[in-house]
């Protein structure tokens, strides 16, 4: 039954990932995170973010919400705040989905091999949260020759003038550093 309802969520059209508060479980980054339950996560977590994060569904290409976002800012998971990414790191892989040749914090990814499809991958998932991202796949570009092919769902997206305030101001230098 929940797999033909995560069926539908996947492919509904319009589903993407929502950047409001109310879609995010934490808003800062994770010190001692503690993981809500199945029942406050299914409250605080839109539908669409709940199946990808809970229960590795993938979103819809093209039209998920950060696949052709260009701004300048940092990536972090939905769920416990934890920064995965940099827009530095970001490129546009012609997938549908965000990419990115790097972590912004290696240590807050995680990779598993999944078989769902009945093939070998390489599955990103959060460190703290557990949180399905998405598959590190080797063929993206230079300097890393990776792929982190990941849901917007997953993710939240801080851009710089907002590091500061939501807790993420030592990530700046990485910016003021790009724009010189």
């Amino acid at each position: 039954m929940f797999a033909g309802v995560l069926a539908l969520l996947v492919v509904a059209p319009g589903a993407t990932a929502q950047s409001t508060a109310a879609a995010t479980v934490s808003a800062g980054p994770a010190k001692k995170f503690v993981k809500p339950s199945d029942a406050e996560l299914k409250k605080k977590l839109t539908p669409i973010q709940y199946a990808v994060t809970q229960h590795d569904a993938t979103e819809r290409p093209f039209s998920n919400a950060y696949w052709d976002t260009h701004g300048a800012g940092i990536y972090v998971d939905v769920v416990s705040g934890e920064p995965l990414f940099s827009s530095l790191d970001k490129y546009d892989s012609g997938t549908g989905w965000p990419s990115f040749t790097r972590p912004l914090e290696a240590s807050n990814i995680r990779t598993k091999t999944d078989r769902l499809l009945g093939f070998a991958r390489t599955e990103a998932r959060s460190a703290h949260a557990d949180s399905h991202l998405g598959h590190v796949f080797d063929d993206g570009p230079r300097p890393t020759g990776l792929r982190y092919c990941m849901n917007s769902a997953a993710m939240r997206f801080i851009p710089v003038a907002r590091l500061e305030a939501e807790g993420y101001a030592k990530y700046l230098p990485l910016f003021r550093s790009a724009k010189q």
